[in-house]
């Protein structure tokens, strides 16, 4: 189908990028290809469980979801100071990515189970089923994931009917609730944030990914320097360049036009689950392909900005490139549960 043409597209987008990223490393190439592999396996299984079917599952994967979470703050695998991964003796596996599909279809079933008689308390047991992975994940801590996931679930109370007024209500309230959060976060997420808002404030320290990221992508001109001949990326001044920041590589090396070429896959990507959404034939099939759609609008978005200056540095990968087999698995499942809902909506009209 388009959506899988353009998925795989910007995945061998990725590979190439990734290539050039991890200095020609073929162990970490292959990784990935694996991981590929092995998430497309998945997303054709998927792709071929009716909606219906997939609804049951919501339940138990939102449950796994909330326990491998909390398995993580017990036992989780510690790297670069944040405890995120579970060790699963033949890899590592980390449990924030499954509540990504989990948690959008947790919402849907629930929202579905009471179609037709959504009142405020349904949206208030649902911002309590969002708060309880979104607390643990932001423990790990990992508050990129933790904003992102929430937004995830938000996306879905916004498709089931919530008004603007309590959205305006909640982002007030938001913005009011900021001073109490500063003294939370921790020292090095401040230190982000004061860095976005003044980017020569520590161009050494806080500020040099940020600053890195930005030379490369200035770097690149409008036709790039070409492929494997990056210099930000080659003589080690890009930070993360596999994963949060490989955005960069790609626009040193293939500059304005590459990055174009980018943005209008993922807006083929984004526009096409939209179609999806659109003519969905259930209230839960709409709510979970919407999520998801807008999900993939959310990551590539953010991941963007951060690396371009305009938004500060999370933790964020850029969908479907970035290195991490994990995510790459969450994602190709996310795109099975779209091509389900597509191939099943003529089934349940007739």
């Amino acid at each position: 189908s388009f959506l899988f043409g353009v998925a795989l597209t910007i995945a061998g987008v990725g590979l190439i990028t990734l290539f050039s990223a991890s200095d020609q490393n073929v162990a970490r190439l292959w990784s990935q290809l694996s991981s590929l592999a092995f998430a497309l396996v998945l997303m054709w299984i998927v792709a071929n469980i009716p909606p219906q079917t997939i609804a049951r599952a919501a339940v138990p994967l939102y449950a796994l979801g909330v326990v491998l979470l909390a398995g993580v703050a017990l036992w989780g695998v510690s790297v670069n100071g944040s405890r995120r991964w579970l060790n699963l003796g033949f890899g590592r596996f980390q449990p924030s990515e499954l509540m990504k599909i989990a948690l959008p279809l947790m919402l849907a079933w629930y929202f579905q189970k009471f179609e037709g008689r959504i009142g405020w308390k349904d949206f208030a047991l649902a911002a309590a089923l969002i708060a309880v992975p979104v607390y643990l994940i932001k423990r790990q801590p990992d508050l990129g994931t933790a904003l992102l996931i929430g937004a995830s679930g938000f996306y879905v109370l916004y498709l089931a009917g919530l008004s603007w007024k309590v959205i305006a209500g909640l982002v007030a309230a938001a913005a009011a609730a900021a001073p109490l959060v500063w003294p939370q976060l921790r020292d090095y997420q401040r230190e982000r944030i004061l860095t976005f808002l003044d980017p020569a404030r520590d161009p050494l320290g806080a500020g040099y990914h940020s600053s890195q990221a930005s030379i490369a992508l200035g770097s690149g001109g409008v036709v790039g320097k070409g492929w494997l001949n990056g210099t930000q990326t080659h003589l080690d001044f890009l930070p993360e360049r596999h994963t949060d920041f490989i955005f960069a590589v790609f626009g040193e090396e293939f500059g304005l036009i590459g990055n174009v070429v980018l943005l209008i896959l993922y807006a083929l990507l984004i526009g096409r689950g939209m179609m999806i959404t659109a003519s969905a034939s259930t209230l839960f099939a709409r709510l979970v392909a919407g999520a998801i759609t807008l999900m993939f609008f959310t990551y590539a978005f953010v991941n963007m900005g951060m690396v371009s200056g305009l938004l500060p540095v999370v933790g964020v990968p850029l969908p479907l490139v970035s290195y991490g087999g994990t995510a790459l698995i969450s994602l190709f499942i996310g795109l099975g549960i779209l091509m389900s809902v597509q191939a099943h909506r003529k089934l349940v009209n007739t």
